[in-house]
């Protein structure tokens, strides 16, 4: 499923490259280990990569603002950050123009066109994304042959904690969705949604729920394309079609069968993050005979013929919905079309809520998002 795409013209070179400087990274001199990142207790971070060779090197850091990094003698290149908020980042080098994950660090954000290091700056437990002494559930990774798709896909289940297969409790469900160019793996090894759900659930904030994280694309041409196609509207429409009759008939079966779900649409949510959050929008609000609940964080490429993609959106939506919660950081490329969209369901009278927030494309947003929204799912009666 996990694929890298590389040119293949620059791939020796690249490859060439790369190694040289992962074994100059990973090689120490006299014997002792670099550590990098370094988190000092007031927050401030220190980077630093192994290159003596390297005549340029730049750290490309979310909440960083400096890039250069300055050499010492012994060919290491180092910078030391203002102190950070509290919170999970994403981070790479530039060495001399190639892009370049932390060769000391073994915590990485996977991704299908860019890899990144991350960042971990801890923080209060109560921040809803830190690991606490708290019941936890389990993560249930599934593999499966798409008849819809033609190809072999896989999707992530979040089981709370005390769930039993065995037991005849039943629980609803949130399909929570990743965005363009992750995998399915990103909301749990990325956006930390299983210990979300933990934290939530043993404070009693949310209710006990199972989560299915779903390959996201209806096609992988969209991913092998790269950025440059994406905004191609054949392909784009084909993706989100067909990703939408995958999830439908394939997967919502498979984790209905699989998993002692309440086989009922006011026991069913769906949301995502950026192109998931399009795909959250256009699969519920097409289909609330299949979902009462939709979430949408950071929605891109939903466009903006808003009647085209909802044709029969409106006030008579509110009897269905429970809650359709549409949020977006400011500093978001894309905040101008989501609060186009909400402006666009307060005309056709369709009740959501609309939350703006600081922040930018990020997870950073998102764990927050989700945070936020999984309390309000499925209260008990």
């Amino acid at each position: 499923m996990k694929q890298i795409l590389v040119t293949s013209h620059k791939l020796n070179f690249f490859m060439k490259k790369i190694l040289l400087i992962l074994l100059a990274g990973a090689v120490p001199a006299f014997g002792q280990p670099l550590r990098s990142p370094e988190v000092q207790p007031d927050g401030r971070v220190t980077f630093r990569l192994r290159a003596p060779n390297a005549h340029e090197v730049q750290l490309h850091s979310e909440g960083v603002s400096g890039t250069a990094m300055t050499k010492d003698s012994q060919g290491v290149w180092s910078f030391t950050s203002e102190p950070l908020e509290p919170d999970i980042y994403s981070y790479s080098f530039a060495v001399d123009g190639l892009r370049l994950i932390d060769p000391s660090n073994p915590r990485m954000k996977y991704n299908l066109l860019n890899n990144d290091s991350q960042l971990h700056v801890p923080g209060p437990g109560s921040l809803a994304w830190e690991l606490n002494d708290v019941p936890h559930g389990q993560v249930h990774h599934h593999f499966y042959k798409s008849a819809v798709a033609g190809d072999d896909r896989d999707f992530y289940v979040y089981t709370p904690p005390g769930y039993d297969p065995a037991a005849r409790k039943k629980y609803p469900a949130l399909y929570l969705l990743h965005g363009y160019s992750d995998d399915a793996s990103a909301w749990t090894s990325v956006g930390q949604a299983n210990v979300i759900l933990d934290n939530l659930i043993a404070r009693q904030q949310a209710r006990p729920m199972v989560v299915v994280m779903p390959l996201g694309y209806g096609t992988m041409d969209i991913v092998r394309a790269g950025w440059q196609r994406v905004r191609d509207p054949g392909l784009w429409q084909r993706n989100v079609e067909v990703f939408q009759q995958a999830l439908l008939q394939e997967v919502i079966p498979q984790a209905e069968k699989s998993y002692r779900l309440t086989p009922k649409r006011e026991a069913r949510a769906i949301a995502g993050l950026s192109m998931g959050g399009s795909e959250s929008l256009l699969t519920g609000l097409n289909h609330l005979d299949r979902f009462a609940w939709v979430g949408a964080f950071s929605s891109g490429g939903l466009g903006t013929n808003f009647p085209a993609s909802f044709p029969k959106l409106d006030a008579a939506a509110n009897a269905q919905l429970r809650l359709l919660w549409v949020g977006c950081g400011r500093q978001d490329g894309l905040f101008a079309g989501n609060e186009q969209f909400s402006e666009w369901l307060t005309a056709r009278g369709v009740r959501h809520e609309w939350v703006a927030t600081p922040g930018q494309h990020s997870f950073r947003v998102w764990r927050g998002y989700l945070a936020e929204f999984a309390p309000r799912l499925f209260p008990e009666k």
